[in-house]
């Protein structure tokens, strides 16, 4: 098992230099993030509702909160359905610990990329927008461990979905319900403008509170005012990303067996001739 840890650490290493020397894997990552910037620097003359506060501003933490659920979880889970469709998978599992290593690979990997992304947020945006806290300590103790929190719940979630997702083609309708989900967890706009049924919606994915995780980090205390019961809640995000990551954990790994046993020449040769 040590063998398949260190093997699946270093896939992971080599698969992340890959994707920092493929400019148009950076762009596909990027761009939305890209994006939002723009957009919220746009709105920096808009303020949040009842105070003073940027709006552009505001957003930033929740733009990191989305990058991690849309990398971690949409990520991981779009490259188990495509490599399990061409192969991949199952000439992992013909050698010893093949698939585990292969999973430590793709967790090590996707984590990098969120957290790079991460920073090609925060850089820019430090320069861009007033009012953030990237000068104090706490901040970052902060913003690393609801990113660890986040990612933790993520991942196990997107392994899930990668071995329920039959073919690539069912990614557009995760991407699709996740795009929604974003529209209503507060990253753009504070949550507590929407309709009281949408609020609980939004706070009982992933989205809602590793953006307002984030929030917490970054923004000036005074803020939590703009938020649901006025406070930046860290008790109750602990535990909910907590319970998605449980329920991840049990989950995948069970998944993964079943999806892993069920890998064969011919199941690959029949899914790939069906979508031809």
């Amino acid at each position: 098992m040590n063998a398949a840890v260190l093997a699946g650490l270093h896939r992971g290493w080599s698969e992340f230099r890959l994707f920092a020397t493929n400019a148009g894997d950076i762009l596909g990552w990027v761009w939305p993030s890209a994006v939002s910037l723009v957009i919220m620097y746009l709105l920096r003359g808009a303020t949040v509702p009842g105070t003073s506060f940027s709006l552009g501003t505001q957003a930033i933490p929740g733009i990191l909160g989305m990058n991690v659920v849309l990398i971690g979880l949409m990520g991981l889970a779009a490259t188990l359905t495509v490599e399990r469709t061409d192969g991949t998978l199952l000439r992992m599992k013909a050698t010893p610990h093949g698939v585990v290593g292969y999973l430590i690979g793709k967790v090590v990997n996707y984590s990098a990329i969120t957290i790079a992304s991460a920073l090609l947020v925060l850089v820019p945006a430090a320069f861009l927008f007033s009012g953030l806290r990237l000068r104090e300590p706490a901040a970052w103790l902060t913003l690393v461990a609801v990113l660890a929190l986040g990612l933790v719940a993520s991942l196990p979630i997107g392994a899930v979905l990668g071995s329920l997702f039959k073919n690539p083609q069912n990614l557009g309708f995760g991407m699709l319900f996740l795009t929604g989900l974003v529209a209503i967890s507060g990253v753009f706009y504070p949550v507590t403008a929407f309709p009281a049924w949408l609020q609980w919606i939004a706070q009982v994915f992933p989205v809602y509170w590793l953006g307002l995780g984030m929030r917490s980090a970054m923004l000036p205390d005074a803020l939590a005012a703009a938020e649901i019961s006025h406070s930046w809640r860290h008790l109750e995000m602990v535990g909910v990303l907590g319970v998605w990551a449980v329920l991840g954990f049990a989950l995948a790994p069970i998944v993964l067996r079943r999806m892993a046993n069920r890998q064969s020449g011919t199941t690959i040769e029949k899914r790939q001739d069906y979508w031809q």
